[in-house]
């Protein structure tokens, strides 16, 4: 993933941190990963947490693809309204989908809780109402959301006004929500689940080399193999190369950062995530050192660099929306980047087997707008297939529901 300056924003603001060896030998697991972004740290942890034995193998250095252009909002919102996915599908579907997304919310603030020094914060939600006549749907939203006991509160313009000094006809407010440093976690992610024996190699590409009824065998670009029972392909955006079909569509999303605001200028909105009902939808968070990172303006560019030539005038469009939204804050851009990201037809991700392979070989595709929020459960998800236990998601998560 690159940016216009040629470094993602959060690989800047840390340094490079800790690298790892590249494969100098050949090599045996229980269950090799291919990536090594959040998806893959948050995979990692769970299965050594339980025993597996884990090799990861990043073909850069950790965290610098997807996960450095990520803008990490830890919601249980996903981009495709619970109204929209009970249509698609039916009502308990589409509360199955919210209530996981809730519980991992949760998950993931303990998780970073526990890991510390992630830039981490605990945040509101407002979602609010760009136009009068969105209010219609944010309200029939609410209605379901509550009545699936979904955490969900409508504000009034005035009660939006008093809390945020913003103008909307409307909102939906949840506090179960979340912000963090992407690169940082994940970094120190890998370095817990590294410490409790997991091997981790860095700058080395594999392809695969051939699947049996029992293992997978991976071939390094120097020559070794990997030889695991199971191999999880957690490439991001790129994991659809190793399908023969296309399963969403590539878009590119744009973002900057502000210089430190100051922190009664930051006090209204200092724990809060805000975004919005247009679509493409423009958002905003708060940093933990009083930055201001607005994003959105996504288009359907699938191309790197006519992205990256498009981030000056797209971060310009974000400077002017977020003016409009605050007008007496004071915003200084001090960063401006561009990132890849995918998305599919009902806004779920996809964790499990693909027909075009054997049943050795398991993807992660977080796509979406809610992707690490979607690789805690898909983390979860894919150790109860490898472990041969039943799990709630697995249909709703599996390739065949998109024909």
């Amino acid at each position: 993933m690159d940016t216009k300056s040629g470094y993602p924003f959060w690989v800047i603001k840390n340094g490079l941190l800790p690298t790892y060896p590249q494969v100098d030998r050949d090599q045996r697991c229980d269950v090799a990963i291919v990536g090594g972004g959040i998806t893959s740290a948050l995979i990692a942890e769970e299965l050594s947490s339980h025993g597996h034995d884990v090799i990861v193998i990043e073909q850069r250095d950790l965290g610098w693809g997807s996960t450095a252009a990520s803008t990490a909002l830890i919601q249980y919102e996903i981009d495709v309204h619970m109204t929209e996915l009970a249509k698609r599908y039916d009502e308990r579907t589409a509360a199955l989908a919210y209530s996981t997304c809730v519980e991992a919310t949760e998950e993931l603030i303990g998780l970073c809780r526990s890991i510390r020094d992630v830039g981490f914060k605990r945040s509101d939600s407002v979602y609010l109402a760009s136009k009068a006549r969105d209010l219609p749907k944010l309200l029939a939203e609410h209605q379901l959301r509550v009545r699936h006991g979904i955490p969900s509160r409508y504000l009034e313009p005035a009660q939006i006004r008093a809390r945020y000094g913003l103008v909307a006809p409307g909102a939906l407010y949840s506090r179960v929500a979340a912000t963090l440093d992407p690169y940082r976690f994940t970094c120190r992610l890998f370095a817990r689940t590294h410490r409790r024996g997991t091997r981790i190699f860095d700058r080395t590409r594999v392809e695969l080399a051939g699947t049996t009824s029992r293992t997978v065998a991976l071939r390094t670009d120097r020559g070794f193999e990997i030889r695991a029972d199971h191999l999880i392909v957690a490439a991001g955006y790129e994991g659809q190369r190793w399908l023969s079909r296309r399963v969403a569509r590539n878009r590119s999303s744009y973002a900057f950062v502000t210089d430190p605001v100051s922190p009664a200028q930051l006090a209204p909105i200092a724990k809060t995530i805000l975004w919005e009902s247009a679509r493409p939808y423009h958002y905003l968070r708060t940093t933990s050192d009083r930055r201001i990172i607005v994003g959105g303006e996504d288009d359907a560019v699938d191309r790197p660099a006519v992205r990256d030539r498009r981030v000056d005038k797209r971060a310009n469009s974000l400077h002017r929306y977020a003016n409009k939204l605050f007008p007496d804050l004071e915003l200084t851009r001090a960063f401006a980047w561009a990132g890849t990201f995918a998305e599919t037809p009902d806004g779920l991700p996809f964790f499990g087997p693909h027909e075009q392979y054997g049943d050795r070989v398991l993807f992660a595709m977080a796509y979406g707008g809610n992707g690490i929020t979607y690789s805690c459960l898909g983390a979860a998800l894919l150790r109860s297939i490898i472990e041969k236990r039943p799990h709630p998601l697995r249909e709703l998560y599996a390739f065949e529901r998109i024909r």
